[in-house]
């Protein structure tokens, strides 16, 4: 990002288009203990498909979720329901096998299927719509890896076709068709499935933070609200918040940008994306609206070289450099986990954890790969057999497709957390703070992260990240205090956005700032007061 981003305004309303568009929920907390079939910590969409098919089944399922429903990543997606995941086939062939490889094809082809039929029996309207997807390339270089997608997609029974054209408004060098995809409103589809769960029996607990898991023959949940009892669980929460498996020396943050974008012009038929760095991702609102489209991209990794703010206007200034854009609508950032061989864990969660259950590391394609872990996770506290779990399977060793991500991916945390301990022996104890600023300054207790609100209130936290104590980052693009090792989030205030954290940063009050050791100026700007 440039100095000129720094000074600019970012277009939209700053809020999700699929929360915008669709009523909040007001479902109770959890008061007290209760037993029940299973618990799914987690209501997005892992979690809301699992309990629906297990409350399908004739099972008390109880949905507790940390803050709202589909609230979440699921409620900030780009809502493309497809199983081309850019050029990600002929790699699975190679690094795991044609085997392996169909399994994972059938489980997001299933999917695509599973949302279609339940739209139909349910008669939900979500604004489904049946359109081809794309995945491009600009420079010849890259044709051949589009040459060898093709190929391994149509090997393994994907609806996979050549083109060098397509209908985008600009020249592409191939690209990768798969026919018969799908995009959808994803919060009217779901919300849907749990307002039908809790009619079936069902529960779903908000506001009620799930905070460990006894696990054994009755597994038991404690949550802030009480305990539940269960036979078995499903750790849905995006990446685990209960982490027996060591999940996080095995998944890597990103954080991703988009943008709903009205045009003057034409809008292209189908989905597009560009695996290329920056990546770019095309795909029109449904519902209607047809002028306007959803622009994504600018991913980097989670509390690293963020600039939020700028990385909007990145996507913006590429989707009014590609297409004639009217005007900018809503902007929303999303994060997700990416394995280290780029396969989703679903399934038991560690070898000591037979009756708890995870579903984590869907690296962006988490409709598909959602949808199909939900079945995966109903079929297995159900004893049935499932077509695609071995592909997902949590405990599985490929150290040819994963050895160096994982070793690469460990190394920068470590880093990250000694060279926090070095650079908070430099950092100033004094800050000068305008209002919408935040900086970290060294106390008598540790680093601080201050954040100045644009009516001018200081909010101070500890800066130190509970999960494993590396040293949070601001970000300017979502007003949060972001961990660069292991990407736990937290609002202004300390309060916990994403996991693997679990607790809150903690807090101080602005009179508790001259007792460690801390002075905060105000910067005088246009519209301050004082």
């Amino acid at each position: 990002m440039n100095s000129e981003d720094a000074d600019a305004t970012v277009a939209g309303v700053h809020r999700s288009i699929w929360l915008e568009t669709t009523p909040g929920t007001d479902y109770e907390s959890l008061d007290g203990g209760m037993s029940v079939d299973t618990v799914v910590v987690g209501g997005g969409i892992v979690g809301i498909t699992a309990a629906s098919k297990l409350t399908e089944a004739g099972q008390t399922v109880a949905v507790v979720e940390r803050d709202r429903i589909l609230d979440g990543v699921t409620g900030h997606t780009t809502a493309k329901l497809t199983s081309q995941h850019a050029l990600i086939y002929d790699y699975l062939r190679e690094q795991f096998g044609d085997e392996r490889a169909r399994q994972y094809a059938h489980a997001n082809q299933s999917a695509i299927d599973e949302v279609e039929s339940t739209v139909a029996d349910r008669g939900i309207d979500c604004d489904f719509e049946r359109v081809p997807a794309y995945t491009y390339v600009e420079t010849e270089d890259r044709t051949q890896d589009v040459q060898d997608e093709v190929s391994a997609a149509r090997r393994l029974g994907l609806p996979a076709s050549y083109t060098e054209s397509t209908p985008l408004p600009y020249d592409v060098a191939a690209a990768v068709r798969f026919d018969e995809q799908a995009q959808f409103h994803p919060r009217k589809y779901l919300l849907e499935l749990a307002r039908g769960l809790v009619e079936d029996g069902s529960y779903v607990f908000e506001e009620t933070r799930a905070l460990d898991v006894d696990p054994g023959d009755r597994c038991r949940v404690e949550t802030d609200r009480g305990e539940l009892a269960a036979d078995d669980v499903v750790v849905a929460t995006n990446f685990p918040f209960y982490d027996r498996g060591l999940y996080f020396t095995r998944l890597e943050p990103k954080r991703s940008y988009v943008l709903a974008a009205r045009l003057d012009g034409e809008v292209p038929e189908g989905m597009y994306y560009r695996p290329t760095d920056p990546y770019f991702s095309v795909r029109p609102h449904p519902a209607g609206d047809e002028s306007l489209v959803l622009f994504g991209g600018q991913n980097h990794k989670t509390g690293h070289q963020g600039d939020g703010r700028g990385r909007y206007r990145a996507v913006e200034r590429e989707a009014r450099r590609r297409f004639d854009v009217d005007s900018v609508e809503y902007r929303w950032s999303t994060q997700d986990y990416t394995s280290a061989d780029r396969v989703p864990f679903v399934g038991q969660l560690a070898p000591q954890t037979d009756h708890v259950h995870v579903a984590t590391g869907f690296g962006g394609w988490g409709l598909t790969n959602g949808t199909a872990a939900g079945m995966l996770l109903a079929d297995t506290i159900l004893g049935r057999e499932n077509a695609w779990a071995e592909v997902y399977e949590p405990t599985r060793l490929n150290p040819r497709a994963s050895a160096g991500q994982v070793l690469k991916h460990n190394t920068a945390a470590m880093r990250q957390f000694f060279g926090d301990r070095f650079a908070a022996q430099s950092i100033d104890t004094r800050v000068t703070l305008s209002r919408g600023d935040a900086s970290v300054v060294e106390s008598d207790e540790g680093p601080v992260g201050i954040y100045r609100d644009d009516d001018g209130g200081l909010h101070t936290v500890s800066a130190v990240c509970p999960h494993m104590g590396c040293h949070v980052e601001w970000n300017d693009g979502e007003d949060s205090w972001d961990c660069p090792c292991h990407g736990s989030r937290f609002d202004y205030d300390g309060s916990v956005l994403h996991t693997p954290a679990i607790e809150d940063l903690e807090t101080y009050s602005e009179t508790d700032l001259p007792s460690i050791g801390v002075g905060v100026t105000r910067e005088q700007s246009l519209g301050d007061d004082d």
